[in-house]
């Protein structure tokens, strides 16, 4: 899977409910960070491995978006985003709560090995129809998470200008855009099943490590 994927790019806080779930204040601009590609894990319905004895583990589902093209200005989503999956952004919850008290960098609670899990990816339909639908995330058969992108605070033009203008945006990239409200703690053997509108888009158990 890393091997097709250049640069992962993620979006923190682009819900106003999940920010105000956490305690943290509205971004002003898009709050964007990274992780390795090491991080990659595919959602294709065995188990992913998770870190133990670091604190909880948190799951943030979330709409991801491929780079069909090298960004040019005044290029549309509809021209840069080739295929859509949705994936989630493990957090480690208290070691990224001590990296911010200190002011340090999340990549300890967000890079770990396993932390970007990903779906398989499906044709990018335009911006227009993706507006339309809501993505869903179970846990043990129960929805915990349901995104709409009507409710992101920076929507994906805007996301993907501001990556564009700060970092480079090129063929290969993917963007995790950020996730709504309903994270929660993950307990070794939970299922979790991803979903676009009524379509399954993956599922996985997750094991966390001794």
């Amino acid at each position: 899977m890393n091997e097709s994927i250049r640069n992962i790019y993620c979006v923190g806080r682009n819900y106003g409910l999940h920010a105000a779930e956490l305690g943290n204040d509205i971004p002003e601009e898009p709050m964007i960070f990274t992780k390795p590609t090491h991080a990659l894990a595919a959602i294709d319905g065995g188990e992913i491995e998770l870190p133990g004895g670091r604190g909880e583990v948190h799951y943030e589902a979330e709409l991801v978006l491929r780079i069909g093209q090298a960004y040019k200005k005044g290029f549309t989503v509809d021209e840069l985003v080739d295929q859509l999956a949705l994936g989630i952004d493990f957090t480690l919850r208290d070691v990224q709560s001590a990296l911010k008290k200190k002011g340090h960098p999340w990549l300890p609670a967000k890079g770990f090995k396993g932390s970007a899990a990903l779906t398989g990816f499906r044709p990018f339909p335009g911006f227009g129809q993706v507006k339309q639908v809501e993505y869903s995330l179970n846990r043990n058969g129960q929805e915990v998470q349901r995104g709409n992108l009507n409710d992101m605070i920076f929507d994906l033009q805007v996301i993907v200008d501001y990556i564009a203008a700060h970092y480079g945006l090129g063929e290969g990239d993917i963007i995790y855009t950020g996730t709504p409200a309903g994270v929660g703690a993950v307990n070794d053997g939970d299922r979790f099943e991803l979903f676009w509108g009524e379509q399954a888009f993956g599922a996985f158990t997750a094991r966390i490590g001794k």
